[in-house]
């Protein structure tokens, strides 16, 4: 059913729709509309069975959310920024566990300073806990993923992050085909577990490991996540049949095939790119899209297709490896590592920052062109930095970086803060 309605109201219902059994939060901007949502619906008795459990902390709901999926239910929780790192003890615990609990992070930057806006510095923080991530460009793709989470995680026992940029997704109200609950029924069985607790078979879960066995259990997790590179794209297909939409599976190219420069990208701002990518090329500039979905796993064979027979990649991304650059462009360049192809990071959009078709426009002429430096800041304020780094230089007591910045672009008063 096609409906006018928010991205945290959309996903909530395809989450519903899958019918967990339980589902715990805590809440934290911007994902807060999808839990209370939820919790409306279980309330009002229209998810049943399913027991709401608030918590604490984000801590607490992933421990619960581990003890419910070990148990035999289908777990779902929500999260973003402060309250993913708050969680990151179990995040690894889950994962290690092998325990497939699916959990929505809206993504949103991690302080200090505090910023409540969007980047995918949380999400990114925690690429290698094991968890299968899954990025959606729009809120269509949001609730595809959602019931597809459940079905992957499901059948390799392994929890998946579906992220959802805060905000501008999130709080977005588009046009969103829900499913009905025949279609999500026909495509996600019932929740059979690999490993439950159960006292009639007593097992141990998250037994001590010592170095004999360590690396073998690790690399098990490996070798499920390599299972995920072929599994995504077939239930994607399935998918496609049961829905009659196509899903983006491990990732989507657009305006490819002839493109001798590519922007490769993750999350909302591939419908911005898109929009200037049509735009340069009805001014006869052979440019095109390359969109990851699936981050982890990582495509590398599929990246490596998509590029291989371009000149030139621009890697856009809202994250940042303070002090060596880009984190999606170093697995973008492992993928294509022996091809030749001159690759480029541009960093964009940290802490919510716009990011506009004007400097979209410029950048992407810039690296046709390539002019780029290896790493470069989209729209930085050069001046601003210049000055807070000559200030550092002047005195030893050059004061908090933040209240600074603030200051010197007069959004602030000095001390305001003390």
């Amino acid at each position: 059913m096609l409906k006018q309605i928010e991205g945290s109201q959309a996903v909530a219902q395809a989450v519903a729709l899958c019918r967990p059994e339980v589902i715990c939060a805590y809440p934290i901007s911007p994902q807060t509309h999808i839990v209370e949502a939820l919790g409306k619906t279980v309330k009002e008795g229209s998810l049943s069975p399913c027991e709401f459990i608030n918590v604490e902390s984000e801590f607490a709901a992933m421990s619960v959310a581990i003890g419910a999926s070990a148990a035999g239910a289908r777990a779902y929780t929500a999260t973003a920024s402060q309250g993913l790192l708050f969680m990151a003890e179990a995040v690894y615990n889950a994962s290690g566990l092998g325990l497939p609990i699916v959990m929505t992070v809206a993504n949103r930057a991690i302080g200090a300073p505090i910023n409540i806006w969007n980047d995918h510095s949380d999400a990114l923080s925690q690429r290698d806990s094991g968890w299968l991530q899954l990025f959606a460009e729009n809120n269509q793709e949001a609730v595809d993923l959602h019931i597809q989470a459940f079905r992957l995680g499901e059948e390799l026992s392994m929890p998946v992050m579906v992220c959802m940029d805060g905000f501008i997704l999130t709080h977005a109200f588009e046009r969103v085909d829900i499913p009905t609950q025949e279609q999500v029924d026909a495509y996600l069985p019932s929740f059979e577990p690999r490993q439950v607790l159960d006292p009639a078979e007593p097992v141990t879960i998250g037994a001590m490991v010592g170095p004999e066995a360590f690396m073998e259990v690790r690399y098990l997790a490996h070798a499920r996540q390599l299972q995920a590179l072929e599994r995504i794209p077939q239930l994607a297909t399935e998918f496609r049949d049961v829905f009659g939409r196509d899903s983006c599976g491990l990732a989507h190219t657009y305006c490819a095939d002839d493109a001798e420069t590519m922007i490769v990208a993750m999350g909302s701002v591939l419908g911005t790119i898109k929009d200037v990518v049509d735009e340069m090329r009805a001014d006869g500039h052979r440019i095109g899209v390359l969109g990851i979905t699936s981050y982890r796993p990582f495509p590398l064979a599929q990246v490596r297709a998509a590029l291989v027979h371009c000149k030139r990649f621009l890697v856009l991304e809202k994250s940042l490896a303070v002090g060596l650059g880009g984190i999606l462009a170093t697995d973008v360049r492992m993928a294509v590592s022996g091809s030749g192809l001159r690759g480029f990071t541009a960093i964009a959009g940290l802490g919510g920052r716009p990011i506009t078709k004007a400097s979209l426009h410029q950048l992407f002429r810039q690296a046709e062109q390539e002019t780029l430096e290896p790493v470069s800041f989209l729209d930085l304020d050069r001046d601003a930095v210049n000055k807070q780094l000559e200030r550092e230089r002047q005195t030893r007591r050059s004061g908090p970086i933040a209240e600074n910045m603030l200051h010197d672009k007069g959004i602030v008063s000095a001390g305001q803060f003390g």
